[in-house]
């Protein structure tokens, strides 16, 4: 029987793409500068994303690679070699070969991405050798992940480690080995299907930006181009030979200019000023700018780089990096400042003072009980339309780890804030188990646990002979997000004291935490007479900031409409996620002075409370609000109460041990 060989893909030529200049650019840089550091390729469907990144491989020069190495190592740079070629004794066989382009598919599991086990050599020779993964095929060459956007969080996670290392270390199933794994990363995605995680996007150097052409002439020439590369792919191919061999000539010309570029000084500071007025997080904007600009450079031919390099390449390096302007407010220092001077001026001294602050206690406790319907009402006590305000955010605080419950571990710095074993056929596959509770096979444990017995085991000519005892089956572990869901307390009552600065100062640090540790968050304010849903379950923490630094304060306190919308939102989130675990924080002084229906405000709040309790397996934290004196009323203590949960004070939030309370919960 004649063996089939495997088809070979036809592939769009790379000159050949039509209106898409700054994907071309961006691609070609890097072929000049593989040591750029990847390109991100957003836009809509039927962009030509994939049919650009495919076409690459055709532009770039062919490399030298030592004969026989799995992983395509350099002769000319031992420094970076596998232990495998720097053991030779012999001169190495130098042959030449294209770069390698592979693609990882979203479905890639780890032990096809990292390497695993080489099981022919444990059932032939009875040692354990190690079979090189994805990431050892991509050495010098392209990883091309299609819909990056999709890949599982730790199979991205091995690769941010590697790209950012430039080596590959793997410690699994018996082995031990670390070898090179330099490449480019390029992705592609489409912004409908979700967004990537911000801890990945910053990896990328350039982020091509991507959609469909406008232009009636343009659209037409591609669907001609297209019509013809279909109909005769050969014929095709060849007419536009001739500017894939200048396309290929000139990124091997810039290649050997590129060491000879230079910077001037000057073009430090404009760079520098540029990523400032982005507002981008960190510093690998300002290198990455700086290395796209040289790169740029001697694509263009210059021997050292213009203020045209550089504003010309900006754009690509800030596209994903730009971030919203922070809103431009009053300390709560400056706030007190611009209150209006009273008409007459007050006696500054302590005893006057202590008169003015303490009014008499009647007059205390009816400015207590009146102070969510103040606002509300006019000089003859009717009901006036309420005067919504907007307050300063208050100074956050340094986050310290949060800890979850015991059957769960924190993870130290960034990543998502927990890891839980599971019962299902997902998750990593972290370690064996004698144990046979599922189907889900460990086949290389299997096989070291039966390999010692071979040789009293051997019969009817098997080559592995395996019992019952033998029989190993996997022990996985999944990463699970958080979802912190804030409901505040957006009433008239809010304004008073300035309790909203804090509140917002607060909810701004957690923000910040959820950032690195990757938790959902959402956002759910109740005011006048209903709540509403100010942000939706997302992970954009900027999202985030941008809708508290813009809630409104003002009118009555519909406790119960907060809580019940708080309720939708975490059942909604659980049918889609229900791993996750739900974290509610209520930032209220428990008190209600408005009802959905004909009962009272409070009461009906408590029933709501107690539904969340009995629904949910979730964590209640109630931030008291109420400023504290000689009189408070400790409703937010009884609210807390309902829901299950804890409540703590506003003393405790302005300090930093409100993630101690957070963490508290959560042990």
């Amino acid at each position: 029987m004649k063996k089939l060989s495997k088809q070979r893909r036809i592939i769009y030529p790379f000159a050949a793409l039509a209106g898409q200049e700054n994907l071309q650019l961006g691609l070609l840089l890097h072929a000049v500068n593989p040591r750029l550091g990847g390109i991100l390729i957003r836009g809509e469907k039927g962009t030509a994303k994939s049919t650009a990144v495919r076409g690459l491989a055709e532009i770039l020069p062919d490399m030298e690679a030592v004969a026989g190495c799995p992983y395509h190592c350099d002769p000319q740079d031992t420094g970076k070699a596998c232990g495998g070629c720097r053991s030779r004794a012999a001169e190495p066989q130098i042959f030449t070969m294209p770069v390698p382009v592979i693609d990882i598919p979203v479905s890639a599991t780890e032990d096809r991405v990292v390497g695993s086990l080489d099981f022919e050599q444990a059932l032939k020779a009875g040692r354990r050798a190690f079979m090189p993964g994805l990431m050892g095929e991509a050495n010098r060459g392209i990883i091309y992940i299609d819909e990056i956007n999709l890949l599982d969080d730790h199979i991205v996670d091995v690769l941010l480690d590697a790209a950012g290392s430039g080596i590959n270390v793997v410690e699994r199933e018996g082995i031990s080995i670390t070898h090179p794994a330099d490449f480019i990363l390029v992705g592609t995605m489409n912004p409908e299907e979700g967004d990537l995680r911000p801890q990945l996007l910053d990896r990328f150097a350039l982020c091509a930006e991507v959609a469909g052409l406008t232009d009636r002439e343009a659209r037409v020439e591609i669907m001609k181009r297209r019509e013809a590369f279909e109909a005769d792919p050969a014929a095709f191919r060849e007419a536009w030979q001739q500017e894939q061999s200048a396309l290929r000539a000139q990124v091997i010309t810039a290649r050997k200019l590129l060491p000879e570029i230079t910077l001037p000084e000057q073009l430090y500071t404009k760079i520098s000023r540029l990523c400032i007025e982005a507002y981008a997080a960190g510093h690998r904007a300002d290198i990455m700018l700086a290395r796209a600009a040289v790169s740029l450079a001697a694509w263009r031919g210059h021997r050292e780089v213009t203020e045209e390099d550089v504003n010309d390449i900006a754009p690509m390096v800030l596209a994903h990096r730009r971030r919203e302007p922070p809103e431009e407010s009053a300390t709560p220092q400056q706030q007190e400042q611009e209150q209006p001077a009273p008409a007459e001026k007050a006696d500054e001294s302590p005893e006057a003072q202590d008169k003015q602050s303490l009014p008499p206690p009647a007059v205390r406790q009816e400015e207590a009980q009146q102070e969510d319907t103040d606002a509300d009402r006019d000089s003859n006590g009717k009901a006036k339309p309420s005067t919504e305000m907007v307050f300063a955010i208050g100074r956050p605080f340094a986050i310290k780890r949060i800890t979850m419950d015991k059957d769960r571990q924190a993870r130290r710095g960034s990543g998502r804030r927990s890891r839980t074993k599971t019962n299902a056929s997902v998750g990593r596959y972290v370690r064996s188990t004698s144990r046979r509770e599922r189907d889900d096979l460990a086949i290389d444990a299997t096989i070291r646990a039966a390999a010692p017995f071979q040789r009293s085991r051997k019969q009817n000519g098997m080559a592995l002979v395996i019992e019952t005892n033998d029989i190993r089956e996997k022990v996985r572990e999944k990463r699970i997000g958080n979802f912190m869901l804030f409901v505040v307390d957006a009433s008239a009552s809010m304004g008073a004291r300035q309790r909203m600065i804090e509140t917002k100062g607060a909810i701004l640090s957690l923000l910040q935490d959820a950032y690195q540790k990757r938790d959902k968050v959402g956002m759910v304010a109740f005011k006048g007479d209903q709540a509403e849903v100010l942000l939706p379950p997302t992970n954009s923490v900027e999202l985030a900031q941008k809708c508290l630094v813009e809630m409104p304060v003002g009118g009555k306190t519909p406790l119960a409409a907060g809580l019940m919308k708080a309720q939708e939102v975490v059942r909604q989130q659980l049918k889609r996620s229900p791993h996750m675990c739900p974290i509610v924080v209520i930032l209220s002084d428990g008190k209600a002075n408005a009802a959905m229906a004909a009962d009272k405000p409070l009461a009906e709040a408590y029933r709501v409370a107690e539904s969340m309790r009995e629904e949910f397996n979730s964590k209640y934290i109630v931030i008291d609000t109420e400023k504290k004196g000689l009189l408070s009323f400790g409703k937010a203590q009884d609210l807390a109460a309902h829901l299950g949960g804890e409540c703590y004070t506003i003393e405790q939030l302005k300090v930093d041990s409100l993630v101690d309370i957070v963490r508290g919960a959560l042990a």
